[in-house]
Protein backbone atom coordinates (compact mmCIF):
# COMPACT_ATOMS: atom_id res chain seq x y z
CA UNK A 1 0.00 0.00 0.00
CA UNK A 2 1.15 3.65 -0.62
CA UNK A 3 2.26 5.37 2.57
CA UNK A 4 -0.25 8.51 1.94
CA UNK A 5 -3.07 5.76 1.19
CA UNK A 6 -2.06 4.09 4.09
CA UNK A 7 -2.42 7.23 5.99
CA UNK A 8 -5.56 7.82 4.96
CA UNK A 9 -7.26 4.66 5.91
CA UNK A 10 -5.50 4.62 9.17
CA UNK A 11 -7.19 7.89 9.76
CA UNK A 12 -10.72 6.57 8.72
CA UNK A 13 -10.60 3.69 10.89
CA UNK A 14 -9.84 5.87 13.65
CA UNK A 15 -12.82 8.34 13.54
CA UNK A 16 -15.46 5.62 11.28
CA UNK A 17 -14.77 2.91 13.56
CA UNK A 18 -18.51 2.07 14.48
CA UNK A 19 -18.52 -1.70 15.18
CA UNK A 20 -15.84 -2.31 17.50
CA UNK A 21 -14.31 -5.66 18.63
CA UNK A 22 -14.88 -7.12 21.74
CA UNK A 23 -11.17 -7.29 22.69
CA UNK A 24 -10.00 -3.79 22.09
CA UNK A 25 -12.11 -2.67 24.76
CA UNK A 26 -9.40 -2.96 27.18
CA UNK A 27 -9.94 -2.60 31.05
CA UNK A 28 -14.32 -1.89 30.24
CA UNK A 29 -14.21 -5.57 28.34
CA UNK A 30 -13.80 -8.98 30.28
CA UNK A 31 -11.64 -11.04 27.71
CA UNK A 32 -13.16 -14.18 26.05
CA UNK A 33 -10.23 -16.19 26.76
CA UNK A 34 -6.60 -16.10 28.66
CA UNK A 35 -5.00 -14.86 25.51
CA UNK A 36 -3.12 -11.97 24.10
CA UNK A 37 -3.06 -11.58 20.44
CA UNK A 38 -0.87 -9.54 19.42
CA UNK A 39 1.63 -8.17 15.97
CA UNK A 40 5.13 -7.57 16.76
CA UNK A 41 7.82 -4.79 14.70
CA UNK A 42 11.46 -4.91 15.12
CA UNK A 43 12.08 -8.10 16.54
CA UNK A 44 15.67 -8.14 16.77
CA UNK A 45 18.29 -7.22 19.19
CA UNK A 46 16.66 -5.60 21.72
CA UNK A 47 13.20 -6.53 20.45
CA UNK A 48 13.61 -10.26 20.60
CA UNK A 49 14.13 -10.05 24.41
CA UNK A 50 10.29 -8.13 24.80
CA UNK A 51 8.87 -11.09 23.01
CA UNK A 52 10.70 -13.90 25.41
CA UNK A 53 9.35 -11.62 28.10
CA UNK A 54 5.43 -11.72 26.85
CA UNK A 55 6.09 -15.18 25.74
CA UNK A 56 7.33 -15.96 29.42
CA UNK A 57 3.77 -15.33 30.45
CA UNK A 58 2.41 -18.11 28.23
CA UNK A 59 -1.10 -16.08 27.64
CA UNK A 60 0.21 -14.39 24.09
CA UNK A 61 0.22 -15.88 20.88
CA UNK A 62 1.96 -13.76 18.12
CA UNK A 63 -0.13 -13.59 14.83
CA UNK A 64 2.57 -11.01 12.97
CA UNK A 65 6.17 -10.75 13.28
CA UNK A 66 7.68 -7.89 11.45
CA UNK A 67 11.17 -6.81 11.15
CA UNK A 68 12.62 -4.72 7.86
CA UNK A 69 15.92 -6.83 8.27
CA UNK A 70 15.92 -11.08 7.77
CA UNK A 71 18.78 -11.41 9.32
CA UNK A 72 18.19 -9.45 12.20
CA UNK A 73 14.80 -11.72 12.60
CA UNK A 74 16.15 -14.91 11.70
CA UNK A 75 16.14 -16.03 15.19
CA UNK A 76 12.18 -15.14 16.40
CA UNK A 77 10.97 -16.12 13.18
CA UNK A 78 12.19 -19.76 13.83
CA UNK A 79 10.84 -19.40 17.18
CA UNK A 80 7.59 -18.52 16.50
CA UNK A 81 6.64 -20.34 12.85
CA UNK A 82 3.11 -19.80 12.90
CA UNK A 83 3.53 -15.99 12.96
CA UNK A 84 3.10 -14.70 9.42
CA UNK A 85 6.10 -12.53 8.82
CA UNK A 86 6.31 -8.90 7.08
CA UNK A 87 8.75 -6.47 6.24
CA UNK A 88 6.58 -3.74 5.94
CA UNK A 89 4.81 -2.85 8.76
CA UNK A 90 2.05 -1.58 6.92
CA UNK A 91 1.16 -4.70 5.64
CA UNK A 92 0.20 -5.81 8.78
CA UNK A 93 -1.97 -3.09 9.70
CA UNK A 94 -3.74 -3.98 6.23
CA UNK A 95 -4.25 -8.51 6.38
CA UNK A 96 -4.41 -8.84 10.69
CA UNK A 97 -5.51 -5.16 11.95
CA UNK A 98 -8.38 -7.74 12.83
CA UNK A 99 -6.72 -10.25 14.02
CA UNK A 100 -4.93 -8.67 16.93
CA UNK A 101 -5.56 -7.19 20.32
CA UNK A 102 -1.83 -4.89 20.56
CA UNK A 103 1.45 -4.45 19.23
CA UNK A 104 4.60 -4.57 20.45
CA UNK A 105 7.45 -1.86 19.12
CA UNK A 106 11.09 -2.27 19.16
CA UNK A 107 12.39 -0.70 16.21
CA UNK A 108 14.82 2.06 16.02
CA UNK A 109 13.88 5.60 17.25
CA UNK A 110 13.04 7.09 14.42
CA UNK A 111 9.85 4.74 13.44
CA UNK A 112 8.37 4.11 16.89
CA UNK A 113 5.21 6.79 16.45
CA UNK A 114 5.17 6.16 12.71
CA UNK A 115 4.64 2.53 13.16
CA UNK A 116 2.92 2.61 16.90
CA UNK A 117 -0.18 5.07 16.14
CA UNK A 118 -1.94 3.97 13.40
CA UNK A 119 -2.87 0.75 15.69
CA UNK A 120 -3.22 3.02 18.69
CA UNK A 121 -5.91 4.89 16.69
CA UNK A 122 -7.59 1.79 15.93
CA UNK A 123 -7.81 0.75 19.41
CA UNK A 124 -5.11 -1.38 19.92
CA UNK A 125 -2.49 -1.92 23.22
CA UNK A 126 0.46 -1.00 22.75
CA UNK A 127 4.22 -1.81 24.17
CA UNK A 128 6.64 0.35 23.06
CA UNK A 129 10.12 0.32 23.74
CA UNK A 130 12.24 3.23 25.38
CA UNK A 131 12.69 6.07 24.00
CA UNK A 132 8.35 6.43 23.59
CA UNK A 133 9.33 8.25 20.58
CA UNK A 134 12.22 10.12 17.92
CA UNK A 135 10.79 13.64 19.14
CA UNK A 136 9.09 15.82 21.69
CA UNK A 137 5.53 16.12 19.50
CA UNK A 138 5.54 12.12 18.85
CA UNK A 139 5.32 12.18 22.77
CA UNK A 140 2.96 14.45 23.26
CA UNK A 141 0.81 12.80 20.28
CA UNK A 142 1.15 9.16 21.62
CA UNK A 143 -0.13 10.27 25.43
CA UNK A 144 -3.12 12.27 23.83
CA UNK A 145 -4.11 8.96 21.64
CA UNK A 146 -3.55 6.70 24.12
CA UNK A 147 -6.14 8.30 26.36
CA UNK A 148 -8.25 9.40 23.62
CA UNK A 149 -8.97 5.42 23.36
CA UNK A 150 -8.60 4.11 26.27
CA UNK A 151 -5.94 1.58 25.26
CA UNK A 152 -3.28 -0.04 27.89
CA UNK A 153 0.34 1.40 27.12
CA UNK A 154 3.63 0.24 28.38
CA UNK A 155 6.74 1.89 27.49
CA UNK A 156 9.70 -0.58 27.39
CA UNK A 157 11.57 0.89 30.44
CA UNK A 158 11.79 -2.21 33.01
CA UNK A 159 12.97 -0.62 36.15
CA UNK A 160 10.03 0.88 36.58
CA UNK A 161 7.93 -2.22 37.56
CA UNK A 162 11.28 -3.06 39.70
CA UNK A 163 11.27 -2.82 43.25
CA UNK A 164 13.72 -0.67 43.72
CA UNK A 165 11.69 2.43 42.12
CA UNK A 166 8.84 1.56 44.60
CA UNK A 167 11.19 1.74 47.60
CA UNK A 168 12.91 5.01 47.12
CA UNK A 169 9.15 6.46 46.15
CA UNK A 170 8.20 4.98 49.93
CA UNK A 171 11.20 6.47 51.38
CA UNK A 172 11.00 10.19 49.62
CA UNK A 173 7.28 10.19 50.40
CA UNK A 174 7.67 9.31 53.85
CA UNK A 175 10.20 12.56 54.40
CA UNK A 176 13.38 10.10 55.27
CA UNK A 177 15.35 12.78 53.09
CA UNK A 178 13.13 15.77 53.52
CA UNK A 179 12.17 17.98 50.44
CA UNK A 180 14.33 17.17 47.55
CA UNK A 181 15.99 20.29 45.77
CA UNK A 182 18.63 18.39 43.46
CA UNK A 183 19.00 15.22 42.01
CA UNK A 184 22.10 13.70 40.06
CA UNK A 185 21.78 10.85 37.12
CA UNK A 186 24.56 9.45 35.14
CA UNK A 187 25.33 6.54 32.71
CA UNK A 188 27.81 4.48 31.13
CA UNK A 189 27.03 5.07 27.89
CA UNK A 190 27.00 5.86 25.06
CA UNK A 191 28.85 2.45 24.09
CA UNK A 192 28.49 2.98 20.37
CA UNK A 193 30.22 5.91 18.55
CA UNK A 194 29.24 9.15 18.83
CA UNK A 195 30.87 12.64 17.99
CA UNK A 196 31.60 10.92 14.71
CA UNK A 197 31.51 12.01 10.96
CA UNK A 198 28.43 11.30 8.87
CA UNK A 199 28.96 8.28 6.95
CA UNK A 200 30.70 8.63 3.69
CA UNK A 201 30.60 6.49 0.87
CA UNK A 202 28.48 3.13 -0.53
CA UNK A 203 28.53 0.31 1.25
CA UNK A 204 26.56 -3.03 -0.41
CA UNK A 205 23.36 -3.54 1.55
CA UNK A 206 23.04 -6.63 3.12
CA UNK A 207 21.08 -9.32 1.79
CA UNK A 208 17.50 -9.43 3.87
CA UNK A 209 17.61 -5.65 4.59
CA UNK A 210 15.06 -3.64 2.91
CA UNK A 211 17.18 0.03 3.56
CA UNK A 212 14.59 2.24 2.37
CA UNK A 213 11.91 0.87 4.97
CA UNK A 214 14.18 0.87 7.53
CA UNK A 215 15.14 4.46 6.62
CA UNK A 216 11.11 5.27 6.83
CA UNK A 217 10.50 8.24 7.78
CA UNK A 218 14.38 9.28 7.11
CA UNK A 219 15.88 11.38 4.27
CA UNK A 220 17.31 9.10 2.22
CA UNK A 221 20.94 8.10 1.68
CA UNK A 222 23.26 5.62 0.59
CA UNK A 223 23.16 2.13 2.76
CA UNK A 224 26.80 2.04 4.98
CA UNK A 225 27.80 -0.45 7.68
CA UNK A 226 28.55 2.48 9.59
CA UNK A 227 24.69 2.67 10.80
CA UNK A 228 24.06 -1.01 11.58
CA UNK A 229 23.21 -3.19 13.50
CA UNK A 230 23.21 -0.90 16.47
CA UNK A 231 25.27 3.01 15.85
CA UNK A 232 22.29 4.40 14.87
CA UNK A 233 21.61 5.24 17.66
CA UNK A 234 24.32 7.76 18.07
CA UNK A 235 23.21 10.20 14.49
CA UNK A 236 20.24 12.37 15.34
CA UNK A 237 18.30 11.25 12.32
CA UNK A 238 17.59 7.82 13.65
CA UNK A 239 18.53 7.39 17.39
CA UNK A 240 18.74 9.86 20.41
CA UNK A 241 21.89 9.57 21.62
CA UNK A 242 23.12 8.25 25.56
CA UNK A 243 20.16 10.35 27.13
CA UNK A 244 17.37 8.93 24.45
CA UNK A 245 18.83 5.90 25.21
CA UNK A 246 19.04 5.41 29.12
CA UNK A 247 17.41 8.46 30.46
CA UNK A 248 13.83 6.98 30.39
CA UNK A 249 15.66 4.28 32.44
CA UNK A 250 17.64 6.51 34.75
CA UNK A 251 15.70 9.62 35.10
CA UNK A 252 12.49 7.25 35.85
CA UNK A 253 13.04 7.12 39.89
CA UNK A 254 12.88 10.80 39.77
CA UNK A 255 10.76 11.26 37.49
CA UNK A 256 8.15 9.00 39.43
CA UNK A 257 9.25 9.65 42.74
CA UNK A 258 8.60 13.32 42.56
CA UNK A 259 6.33 13.71 40.09
CA UNK A 260 7.95 16.24 38.01
CA UNK A 261 6.20 16.60 34.93
CA UNK A 262 7.30 19.05 32.24
CA UNK A 263 10.69 20.63 32.65
CA UNK A 264 10.87 24.84 32.38
CA UNK A 265 13.76 25.31 31.47
CA UNK A 266 17.01 23.51 29.89
CA UNK A 267 20.49 24.20 28.96
CA UNK A 268 23.60 21.56 28.04
CA UNK A 269 27.43 21.42 27.27
CA UNK A 270 28.92 18.84 25.17
CA UNK A 271 31.94 17.73 23.91
CA UNK A 272 33.93 19.83 21.07
CA UNK A 273 35.30 17.87 18.16
CA UNK A 274 38.80 18.70 16.41
CA UNK A 275 40.02 17.55 13.34
CA UNK A 276 43.57 18.94 13.82
CA UNK A 277 45.85 21.50 15.22
CA UNK A 278 43.18 24.19 16.28
CA UNK A 279 40.60 23.02 13.58
CA UNK A 280 37.09 22.35 15.19
CA UNK A 281 34.86 20.00 13.22
CA UNK A 282 31.29 20.03 12.75
CA UNK A 283 29.83 16.68 13.53
CA UNK A 284 26.31 18.33 14.44
CA UNK A 285 24.43 15.34 12.67
CA UNK A 286 25.79 13.43 15.50
CA UNK A 287 24.89 13.27 19.06
CA UNK A 288 27.75 14.49 21.07
CA UNK A 289 30.71 12.06 22.46
CA UNK A 290 29.35 13.70 26.18
CA UNK A 291 27.37 15.89 27.59
CA UNK A 292 25.76 17.57 30.47
CA UNK A 293 22.60 18.91 30.84
CA UNK A 294 20.53 20.74 33.16
CA UNK A 295 16.85 20.58 33.66
CA UNK A 296 14.65 22.52 35.96
CA UNK A 297 11.23 21.45 37.54
CA UNK A 298 8.57 23.46 39.60
CA UNK A 299 6.74 20.84 41.71
CA UNK A 300 3.89 21.54 44.02
CA UNK A 301 5.33 19.04 46.72
CA UNK A 302 9.17 19.73 46.93
CA UNK A 303 9.32 23.19 45.11
CA UNK A 304 11.64 23.95 42.85
CA UNK A 305 14.14 20.85 41.51
CA UNK A 306 17.34 20.89 39.88
CA UNK A 307 17.83 17.43 37.50
CA UNK A 308 21.18 17.08 36.47
CA UNK A 309 22.37 14.39 33.52
CA UNK A 310 25.85 13.26 32.66
CA UNK A 311 26.82 10.99 30.20
CA UNK A 312 30.40 9.64 28.32
CA UNK A 313 32.34 9.20 31.17
CA UNK A 314 30.90 12.59 32.94
CA UNK A 315 30.16 12.25 36.49
CA UNK A 316 28.55 14.29 39.10
CA UNK A 317 30.09 16.00 42.03
CA UNK A 318 30.88 13.15 45.18
CA UNK A 319 28.73 13.72 47.47
CA UNK A 320 30.82 14.77 50.96
CA UNK A 321 29.34 11.80 52.76
CA UNK A 322 30.56 9.40 50.61
CA UNK A 323 33.18 7.00 52.35
CA UNK A 324 36.82 6.46 50.87
CA UNK A 325 35.99 2.96 48.72
CA UNK A 326 32.28 3.96 48.17
CA UNK A 327 31.36 4.59 45.41
CA UNK A 328 27.78 6.04 43.53
CA UNK A 329 25.82 4.07 41.57
CA UNK A 330 27.02 1.16 39.97
CA UNK A 331 28.37 0.31 36.50
CA UNK A 332 25.62 1.22 34.35
CA UNK A 333 25.00 4.64 36.29
CA UNK A 334 22.58 6.39 38.90
CA UNK A 335 20.73 8.98 40.83
CA UNK A 336 21.57 10.93 43.83
CA UNK A 337 18.44 12.53 45.43
CA UNK A 338 19.39 15.86 47.50
CA UNK A 339 17.39 16.40 50.47
CA UNK A 340 17.21 18.96 53.09
CA UNK A 341 17.29 15.98 55.66
CA UNK A 342 19.53 13.42 53.74
CA UNK A 343 20.59 11.82 50.50
CA UNK A 344 19.33 8.85 48.68
CA UNK A 345 21.54 6.90 45.95
CA UNK A 346 20.07 4.75 43.75
CA UNK A 347 22.11 1.97 41.22
CA UNK A 348 20.98 2.07 37.60
CA UNK A 349 17.43 0.70 36.53
CA UNK A 350 16.02 1.99 39.90
CA UNK A 351 18.29 -0.92 41.70
CA UNK A 352 19.82 -0.60 45.57
CA UNK A 353 18.18 2.31 47.01
CA UNK A 354 20.40 3.19 50.00
CA UNK A 355 21.33 6.63 52.25
CA UNK A 356 24.37 8.61 52.69
CA UNK A 357 25.98 8.91 55.06
CA UNK A 358 26.20 4.83 54.74
CA UNK A 359 26.22 5.19 58.16
CA UNK A 360 22.79 6.04 58.51
CA UNK A 361 21.45 2.92 56.99
CA UNK A 362 21.40 1.33 60.55
CA UNK A 363 19.78 3.84 62.12
CA UNK A 364 16.89 3.26 59.40
CA UNK A 365 13.29 2.42 60.23
CA UNK A 366 11.94 2.34 56.50
CA UNK A 367 8.48 2.25 55.76
CA UNK A 368 6.00 -0.37 55.70
CA UNK A 369 5.38 -0.92 51.65
CA UNK A 370 2.51 0.23 50.56
CA UNK A 371 3.11 0.47 46.83
CA UNK A 372 2.11 -2.75 44.94
CA UNK A 373 5.16 -4.42 43.82
CA UNK A 374 5.44 -6.23 40.40
CA UNK A 375 5.75 -9.78 41.02
CA UNK A 376 9.11 -11.36 39.64
CA UNK A 377 12.30 -9.62 37.80
CA UNK A 378 12.50 -11.35 35.12
CA UNK A 379 9.71 -10.54 31.99
CA UNK A 380 7.57 -8.86 34.54
CA UNK A 381 7.51 -5.39 32.99
CA UNK A 382 5.79 -7.28 29.97
CA UNK A 383 3.97 -9.30 32.50
CA UNK A 384 2.52 -6.03 33.65
CA UNK A 385 1.77 -5.06 30.31
CA UNK A 386 0.18 -8.41 29.57
CA UNK A 387 -2.29 -8.70 32.37
CA UNK A 388 -3.13 -4.40 32.07
CA UNK A 389 -4.71 -5.95 29.04
CA UNK A 390 -6.11 -9.00 29.97
CA UNK A 391 -7.43 -7.84 33.60
CA UNK A 392 -7.22 -4.13 33.45
CA UNK A 393 -4.23 -4.44 35.67
CA UNK A 394 -2.74 -0.86 36.35
CA UNK A 395 0.87 -0.64 33.92
CA UNK A 396 4.05 0.49 35.47
CA UNK A 397 4.72 2.93 32.50
CA UNK A 398 1.53 3.90 30.98
CA UNK A 399 2.07 6.73 28.67
CA UNK A 400 0.44 9.34 30.76
CA UNK A 401 3.17 8.90 32.77
CA UNK A 402 6.13 8.10 30.17
CA UNK A 403 5.07 9.98 27.40
CA UNK A 404 5.60 13.11 29.82
CA UNK A 405 8.92 10.71 31.04
CA UNK A 406 10.03 11.00 27.47
CA UNK A 407 9.19 14.67 26.58
CA UNK A 408 11.65 15.83 29.41
CA UNK A 409 14.48 13.51 28.25
CA UNK A 410 14.48 14.75 24.92
CA UNK A 411 13.39 18.25 26.10
CA UNK A 412 17.39 17.50 27.60
CA UNK A 413 18.46 16.33 23.85
CA UNK A 414 17.06 19.47 22.47
CA UNK A 415 19.36 21.75 24.77
CA UNK A 416 22.39 19.43 23.42
CA UNK A 417 20.72 19.88 19.76
CA UNK A 418 21.13 23.88 20.71
CA UNK A 419 24.69 23.54 22.19
CA UNK A 420 25.43 21.79 19.16
CA UNK A 421 23.77 24.47 16.47
CA UNK A 422 26.88 26.44 14.76
CA UNK A 423 27.01 28.61 12.16
CA UNK A 424 29.94 30.18 10.00
CA UNK A 425 31.19 33.57 11.29
CA UNK A 426 31.01 36.68 8.24
CA UNK A 427 34.34 35.87 6.52
CA UNK A 428 35.10 32.41 8.19
CA UNK A 429 35.58 29.64 6.50
CA UNK A 430 35.72 25.43 7.54
CA UNK A 431 39.45 25.04 8.79
CA UNK A 432 39.79 28.54 9.67
CA UNK A 433 40.79 29.31 13.82
CA UNK A 434 37.52 30.47 15.68
CA UNK A 435 35.21 29.82 12.32
CA UNK A 436 31.87 29.57 14.26
CA UNK A 437 29.30 31.33 16.07
CA UNK A 438 27.12 29.31 18.27
CA UNK A 439 23.19 31.21 18.97
CA UNK A 440 21.67 27.92 21.02
CA UNK A 441 24.62 28.04 23.49
CA UNK A 442 22.00 29.72 26.05
CA UNK A 443 18.83 28.63 28.81
CA UNK A 444 16.50 27.15 26.47
CA UNK A 445 13.09 28.24 28.45
CA UNK A 446 10.28 25.63 27.79
CA UNK A 447 6.08 26.22 27.88
CA UNK A 448 5.38 22.57 28.36
CA UNK A 449 1.86 22.97 28.44
CA UNK A 450 1.82 24.68 24.56
CA UNK A 451 4.90 22.50 23.40
CA UNK A 452 6.97 25.79 22.77
CA UNK A 453 10.38 27.26 23.52
CA UNK A 454 10.29 30.65 23.85
CA UNK A 455 13.02 32.88 24.18
CA UNK A 456 14.50 31.29 20.79
CA UNK A 457 12.14 30.06 17.97
CA UNK A 458 14.53 28.09 16.00
CA UNK A 459 14.79 25.18 18.38
CA UNK A 460 10.64 24.91 17.70
CA UNK A 461 11.35 23.19 14.78
CA UNK A 462 13.15 20.10 16.51
CA UNK A 463 9.92 20.02 19.12
CA UNK A 464 8.41 18.00 15.53
CA UNK A 465 11.31 17.05 13.72
CA UNK A 466 11.35 16.02 10.00
CA UNK A 467 9.95 13.58 7.82
CA UNK A 468 10.71 12.23 4.33
CA UNK A 469 8.06 13.16 1.73
CA UNK A 470 5.01 10.38 1.84
CA UNK A 471 6.28 9.32 5.49
CA UNK A 472 4.69 12.41 7.05
CA UNK A 473 2.39 11.43 10.19
CA UNK A 474 -1.35 12.22 10.08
Amino acid sequence: MQRRKFIKNATAASTAFTIVPSFVLGKTHTPPSDTLYMGAFGVGGRGAGVIQGLNATQKVKFVALCDVDDRRAAETYAAYPDAKQFKDYRKVYDKHLKDIDAIMVATPDHMHASIALPFMRAKKHAYVEKPLTHNINEARLMTNVAKENGIVTQMGNQGASSDGSREAKEWIQSGVIGKVYKVDCWTNRPVWPQGVPVPTGKDPIPKGLDWDLWLGKAEMRDYNDAYLPFKWRGFWDFGTGALGDMGCHIMETPFGVLDLGYPTEAEASCSTNWIGDFVEADYSESCPASSIVRLKFNTEEHGDIALNWYDGGLLPDLPDELKDGETIGDGGGGSIFYGNRGILVCDAYSRNARLLPSSTMKLLTPPSPYLKRIEGDTGGHQRNFVEGCLNGTETSSDFKRSGPLTEAVLMGNLAIKAYQYKKLKEGKKLGDWDPFEYPGRRKILWDGANMKVTNWDLANDWVKGNYRKGWELS
